[in-house]
């Protein structure tokens, strides 16, 4: 099975100096040996901006991750594929390897700079989320709304985005600032760790309405491991699992997928019953428990977000 995971927040580790991907350790959720033993084949690794180099070092910052990333592309060359284009995702499957996406979470990296999208492009990066949870130059957060959408740069963004092939994505961005992203992309949108609203009302999670939106555009909405966001009454595998369900039951089978946000919680923020990535299989085992076919349940842990990131990688 060949299982992708949308998000993960494992770079912050790594440009401390905490732990290299080749070797298992002991602490956090994410190295190539679990990796592997979860049956991951591809894994984003997403670059978030802590808030105190907010305004102004963004962009250095952004740049710091993206150098420790390429470390780890260079330091595992027998198990690690740098995804840039389709050819390359298709190749790490092929070769047995592990396809790492390079990903930035909030727009606020760009430090307002509409051209650095571009140069962020060119060194690799082919997903972004709009916001992290605050509000930034392209629009407002989650947990920061404003009743405004995309501001003039946000719509700049998402448009150049849309030009070179890099993925948009959904998640953090607060309800006006989704609605504004779908009027002025076209395409799929990708929301790489967000649950179900209607489960469990959150901010971060997403309407019935913004999943349907995500569907008909041939998007991907990604259930996440996130316990705050599952919901009390959602918190352990099954639980998960039904977030899953009812975005099957909105969205189609072809539009879901998992974003597992691994290493972006702590020790609590984890759904229960899950230690690491080495776990992703309970999720399988759960759906299979419950008579989903084999093919739902490869479309959801991985084939639907490699035909999105394909189609738009190129």
């Amino acid at each position: 099975m060949f299982i992708v995971d949308a998000h993960c927040d494992t770079l912050i580790d790594v440009l401390a100096g905490k732990r290299r991907l080749a070797d298992e350790s002991k602490g956090g959720h994410i190295d190539i040996p679990r990796l592997k033993r979860g049956g991951v084949g591809a894994q984003v690794f997403a670059a978030w901006i802590e808030r105190s180099y907010l305004p102004g070092s963004a962009a250095r910052r952004a740049c710091q991750y993206i150098d420790a990333f390429y470390s780890e592309i260079e330091a595992n060359p027998h198990d690690l594929v740098f995804v840039k284009t389709a050819a390359d995702l298709a190749r790490a499957e092929a070769e047995g390897k592990i396809g790492a996406i390079l990903a930035i979470e909030g727009g606020e990296a760009l430090d307002g700079a509409v051209e650095m999208i571009r140069i962020f492009y060119r060194l690799g990066v082919r997903l972004m989320t709009i916001t992290w949870s605050d509000r930034n130059e392209l629009g407002d957060g989650a947990y920061d709304p404003t009743g405004g959408g995309l501001t003039k740069a946000g719509v700049k963004v998402v448009q150049e985005m849309n030009r070179m092939g890099m993925v948009v994505d959904v998640s953090h961005a607060a309800d006006a600032t989704f609605w504004s992203i779908l009027e002025h992309t076209h395409g799929p949108l990708v929301a790489s760790h967000s649950n179900s609203r209607a489960l469990f009302n959150h901010p971060r999670n997403l309407t019935d309405k913004q999943v349907e939106a995500i569907a008909a555009r041939g998007g991907v909405v990604c259930a996440t491991l996130v316990a705050p966001f599952l919901g009390p009454a959602y918190n352990s595998v099954s639980g998960l699992v039904d977030h899953i369900d009812h975005l099957v039951k909105v969205a189609g089978i072809e539009h879901v997928g998992t974003g597992s946000d691994f290493d972006g919680v702590g020790p609590d923020g984890l759904v229960a019953g899950m230690a690491d990535t080495s776990d992703m299989g309970m999720i399988v085992a759960e759906m299979r428990r419950r008579g989903r076919p084999e093919h739902g349940i490869e479309a959801i842990m991985g084939r639907n977000l490699a035909r999105v990131f394909a189609q738009i990688l190129g």
